[in-house]
């Protein structure tokens, strides 16, 4: 290739049709008409010897000569870009917009403190938060769709993703107030003999407790219903069934619901479950994104302290 006629702008568009996988969508992006980077992917099309996109019934496929190229250009491109505006973000003044997706128990335990610790620091810049649930996460912090994920440890590897633990954390049964259940310290002799609501959607294996509950002799859980996340607490409050689900979770339910939350007793065998920070590294260097990922990370520290 002659690299000195080559045209570095046509990256961008390359990039633009690699998130949208849509010729105008990708114009919409860029500022520009569907005509003009229909012109530039031709361009990019005879430079690179390759037709980098294919139209189909879902837009515009990428050539496996496309992926190979993806994650380079996106990585340079988000490099280039912050060491442009590497002194420019102040938060202070900043009217930038985030966008984060969070598993369940960083929606129920660290969404509101977030909102406050960032909205006294950077009181015009916009966060749009949004649930984890099935998406894809690396595919959507890949595509720059989104800036932050936090989700429990595992769901998201490679080296090209940044990860810091925020949240640590056990497992608590939680019932309705008044509970007998819950009116002496648990043992597992009892919790075998209870009706269960396994929490469908946060995402939590809870199959621990039956391999305690065989190990003990004892027979596995009767899971009586089953139900999401945001109907767990309703459904115990008005009920005798009882869920196992993560601790801070339970905690915070018991502060806005009518149940209450207990200790599962003690055992070895006991998990510890972790919500990590997750970044795509192309972005790490900027600075806006860093101050936002510290950020993040202060407030989870600081909620720690106070539990």
């Amino acid at each position: 290739m002659n690299w000195d006629a080559f045209d570095f702008k046509l990256l961008i568009v390359f990039d633009a049709i690699m998130r949208e996988r849509h010729v105008t969508r990708a114009g919409e992006r860029l500022g520009l008409s569907q005509s003009a980077v229909s012109h530039a992917l031709q361009r990019l099309r005879r430079a690179l010897g390759d037709e980098l996109f294919v139209r189909g019934p879902e837009g515009m496929s990428p050539t496996p000569r496309a992926l190979d190229l993806a994650e380079p250009v996106r990585r340079a491109l988000a490099e280039i870009e912050g060491a442009l505006h590497q002194d420019r973000f102040d938060p202070a003044s900043s009217s930038a917009s985030f966008r984060l997706v969070l598993n369940n128990t960083a929606a129920v335990v660290l969404a509101a403190p977030i909102a406050e610790w960032i909205g006294r620091r950077a009181p015009s810049l916009s966060l749009h938060m949004s649930p984890s649930g099935t998406v894809r996460v690396d595919d959507l912090l890949d595509r720059g769709d989104i800036d932050l994920a936090i989700v429990g440890a595992g769901r998201v590897e490679g080296e090209r993703f940044g990860t810091t633990t925020l949240i640590r954390d056990g497992f608590a049964v939680v019932a309705r107030r008044g509970h007998p259940a819950l009116a002496s310290p648990l043992t597992y002799e009892r919790l075998a003999a209870l009706s269960h609501l396994v929490v469908s959607s946060t995402g939590d294996d809870v199959g621990f407790l039956d391999a305690i509950l065989g190990r003990r002799g004892l027979p596995p859980r009767r899971v009586a219903m089953a139900a999401p996340f945001l109907s767990a607490a309703p459904i115990l409050s008005r009920s005798d069934l009882v869920a196992v689900m993560a601790e801070r979770i339970a905690r915070t339910l018991a502060t806005v619901h009518p149940v209450a939350c207990a200790a599962l007793p003690a055992d070895p065998d006991l998990p510890v479950t972790r919500s990590v920070l997750v970044w795509a590294r192309r972005v790490e260097r900027q600075s806006d994104h860093a101050w936002l990922r510290q950020q993040v990370a202060e407030c989870a520290r600081s909620l720690a302290a106070e539990a």
